[in-house]
């Protein structure tokens, strides 16, 4: 039996979120694994895809106790907690679930990263100097026995922007389960035509963008609204920009489950995705999965991804953008084709081929 041992990072700082769940989908398909066993370095945890595990705090007490002392009181524990798993050293593989390197002078087991994008690297221009990630994913990638890459785009970048040896690196895509039924929640008042978008708004996400093209068709379509979900509340920034292109009537943020982004996803008029650089974009196999047709920027990642399976638009050319969305708003047997060619799209990326691939990169390292 190999065991692999998982840390608390993503765990720790997120309650939604791609990176946490993609583990999440790691240790269920270790649970059902004959091969595999897994230990956890979470003690306690909000996190949403960890709600059915038995954690050790697991009361109203805790609860209470830990959330009123901030997050940083629920990281530092977990971590704590995660170091004397190091410690114990009773495990065959570390895969931390984040670039943190606290770990490096007590490992003394197989390393395995997952990297999921290059961006800091690729986009430096629109980070902060002194954030010391891509320190962390360098040193990650340099003490790794073995890398995962989320994409060959990402592989692409890891072999440009480090030393790594292409020997190293294995991709693996995402998956998502594409055989059990999505759930969706009610969401009331939502308006009979929008635009979806999904995610943080950060510089990269090229969120001014999109949010300037939609001023300059809102008269043209005066029925379309944009819906925001995702990436935390609107920043002072994003709120002054809606009010200055006076479009705060037409576009509302809001915080959705899962149930609820399947809901949003499959009654958008289209899901508009403007990234400047993506690793993977798992919100493409959520749209696909949803039946919801897609406008995204044309990237590297973004084509390998979606491939045929959506229209594409010049991330940097503001005019693009603004005829690419207006076309799409008039061609609906084009949005119909798009959904046929997603739901055939969907069935490259299934989880248990995630997963199982996953898994042989372990196995190389037992």
């Amino acid at each position: 039996m190999i065991k692999i041992f998982y840390d608390h990072q993503k765990f720790s700082t997120q309650k939604y979120g791609g990176i946490s769940r993609y583990f999440a989908n790691l240790l269920e398909a270790i649970e059902d694994a004959e091969e595999f066993e897994y230990v956890l370095g979470v003690f306690y945890s909000t996190n949403h895809y960890l709600q059915q595990k038995p954690w050790f705090l697991d009361n109203v007490l805790a609860e209470r106790l830990l959330e009123s002392e901030h997050s940083r009181k629920i990281f530092k524990i977990n971590e704590h907690y995660s170091k004397h798993i190091l410690g114990k050293n009773n495990f065959d593989i570390f895969h931390p679930t984040y670039y943190d390197p606290y770990f490096l002078e007590r490992l003394n087991k197989p390393l395995v990263t997952t990297i999921h994008d290059m961006t800091y690297e690729r986009l430096p221009e629109y980070f902060w100097a002194n954030d010391p990630l891509t320190f962390h994913k360098r040193l990650s990638v340099e003490h790794a026995d073995k890398i995962i890459a989320i994409s060959e785009t990402t592989k692409n970048d890891i072999l440009q922007y480090t030393t790594a040896k292409p020997e190293q690196i294995h991709v693996v895509y995402h998956g998502i389960d594409c055989e059990t039924p999505l759930t969706f929640a009610t969401m009331p008042e939502l308006p009979e035509s929008y635009l979806l978008y999904v995610g943080d708004r950060s510089g990269y996400k090229n969120f001014y963008l999109f949010m300037n093209a939609y001023s300059k068709i809102k008269e043209k379509y005066p029925d379309l609204q944009v819906i925001l979900t995702g990436g935390g509340r609107l920043g002072i920034a994003d709120m002054e920009l809606i009010k200055r292109l006076k479009i705060g009537d037409q576009v509302t943020h809001l915080s959705a489950s899962d149930e609820q982004l399947n809901t949003l996803y499959q009654k958008a008029l289209f899901f508009v995705y403007p990234s400047l650089h993506e690793g993977f974009g798992l919100p493409i196999l959520e749209a696909f999965k949803a039946q919801c047709p897609m406008l995204l920027s044309d990237t590297d990642c973004f084509r390998e991804i979606a491939a045929d399976a959506a229209e594409f638009f010049n991330p940097r050319d503001l005019d693009h953008l603004v005829h690419s969305i207006t076309d799409l708003i008039t061609n609906e047997s084009r949005r119909r084709e798009l959904v046929v060619k997603g739901n055939a799209r969907l069935l490259h990326f299934p989880i248990k081929k995630s997963t199982d691939e996953t898994f042989a990169v372990y196995k190389t390292l037992a």
